[in-house]
């Protein structure tokens, strides 16, 4: 007979999963009312994502531990793919076609997750010593960093490129490299910046940075700030919502949706979004904090850092303080590529959390609460 082992629901973190449902409810909610088609296809993104969460949960992730450099090499060799066999869209090589069923995939997404399971594998079977990592550990796994990063830089999508790069040098900053690194690192970065912007950087990329630090904000931007700005304490009406309705404020469903929220739900609705983004963000670092084991510990801190960054960025372009860049709203903004690698990720997390107790396997290699 089928039975739940009481172990898992002692184990399970429920609290990350009682945050991400509202934003989940209200995304849908929002992106219904100015394209109904697009919710119906969020929905279904959503379907796909639940199947996803329950198939990676119930995978015995740290026995299968062996296959993780397995699965790493083989993203960088589909980002290798689209060098060569990449199908171009506005002026980007990202895609890959798959054949026969006239569908595309973008290989820098499915990187994510692959890279954060990649660091901890590397940190778990070599922890760092009382200072921090030394030189040679250092370079030893800022070369699995780097190799993605430069490789999605060449595509280009600097954005997804330095979301990686941030992510990657955040987790061996909580987990600890030697100071004198950083010391060289930074001072290296700021002396460098200059010629980065100007050999390294494409003319669309230094157009958005000239955009966000001229006095007059680009059209997006503004239109953003006119729906955020008329929104006031408790947001506008359906029909009331100008801004949206008449589609003076673009890409509303994705890019923009948090303009578009604070029109509707004005300060107030806004201020409960952020405020369950940072709760989650608090709850994963908690769980990084107080947890010794190096899988639990770098999983959980690297999605808090990819959530911070995706929310922070988003937030912050909507209302003209950082250049626009395509960094959607975690599990809030229209797609379905990064909503799959956000719930993929709290699989993950969820699995290593729930399973930690060796003992919790069977001699199968399957879960004991089956």
């Amino acid at each position: 007979m089928w039975r739940i082992d009481k172990r898992i629901l002692a184990q399970f973190d429920f609290f990350s999963i009682i945050l991400i449902i509202p934003l989940i409810i209200t995304s849908n909610w929002l992106i219904g009312e100015v394209v109904p088609a697009l919710a119906q296809k969020q929905t279904a993104y959503i379907g796909v994502a639940f199947l996803a969460f329950i198939g990676v949960f119930l995978l015995p992730i740290r026995r299968m531990s062996w296959l993780i450099p397995l699965i790493y090499w083989i993203n960088i060799g589909l980002l290798l793919a689209v060098e060569f066999f990449g199908h171009a869209r506005l002026g980007a090589q990202r895609w890959i076609e798959i054949p026969f069923i006239n569908a595309t995939i973008q290989p820098s997404e499915f990187v994510k997750p692959a890279l954060i399971l990649m660091l901890a594998y590397l940190i778990y079977r070599n922890p760092p010593p009382t200072q921090g990592y030394r030189i040679k550990d250092f370079l030893k796994i800022s070369f699995y960093i780097l190799l993605p990063f430069i490789l999605i830089v060449k595509e280009p999508d600097l954005g997804t490129a330095l979301v990686l790069l941030l992510i990657g040098y955040g987790v061996l900053f909580f987990i600890g490299v030697y100071w004198k690194i950083w010391a060289v690192i930074i001072g290296t970065i700021l002396l460098s910046s200059p010629l980065v912007y100007q050999y390294l950087l494409h003319d669309y990329q230094k157009l958005r940075i000239k955009d966000f630090l001229s006095e007059k904000p680009s059209y997006h931007v503004r239109q953003s700030i006119i729906a955020i700005g008329s929104g006031g304490l408790t947001g506008k009406s359906k029909d009331e919502a100008t801004q949206t309705q008449m589609r003076f404020l673009p890409i509303a469903t994705s890019d923009f949706i948090f303009a578009f929220l604070v029109e509707r739900s004005g300060f107030l609705g806004a201020l409960g979004i952020i405020l369950i983004y940072v709760m989650l963000i608090l709850h994963l670092l908690s769980l990084s904090i107080f947890n010794t084991d190096y899988y639990i510990k770098v999983v959980t801190i690297s999605i808090s850092f990819m959530i911070f960054i995706y929310m922070g960025v988003n937030i912050a372009m909507t209302i003209g303080y950082a250049p626009v860049v395509g960094l959607p709203l975690p599990m809030f903004s229209y797609g379905g590529s990064s909503f799959l690698n956000f719930i993929i990720l709290f699989a993950i997390m969820q699995n290593l959390i729930t399973f930690r107790y060796k003992d919790m396997y069977d001699a199968r290699g399957t879960k004991s609460f089956l």
